[in-house]
């Protein structure tokens, strides 16, 4: 099994969605090793909220994660893993 070290950040425009992502982030629990999140950095009344991951797993969970989490409405995720 190859695992990979890297980070996936999380921008959450609809804060309405935050209980669909932490769901997620549960079941992918295995896979975080460490979690930072600042809420509402926007000067806007609902804000944009940040979720910065570090993570370890193979390609195919680290995907399935990523993947999970980009197909919700309002979520953009973005993702770097080590080459090793």
């Amino acid at each position: 099994m190859n695992l990979r070290l890297g980070f996936i950040g999380i921008v959450i425009e609809d804060p309405l969605r935050a209980t669909e992502i932490n769901s997620i982030l549960s079941r992918f629990g295995h896979l975080i090793a460490g979690r930072m999140g600042v809420p509402r950095l926007s000067h806007n009344e609902a804000g944009i909220s940040v979720i910065t991951l570090i993570v370890q797993g193979t390609t195919d969970e680290l995907g399935a994660l990523t993947g999970q989490l980009g197909n919700i409405n309002g979520v953009q995720v973005r993702s770097a893993l080590s080459t090793k």
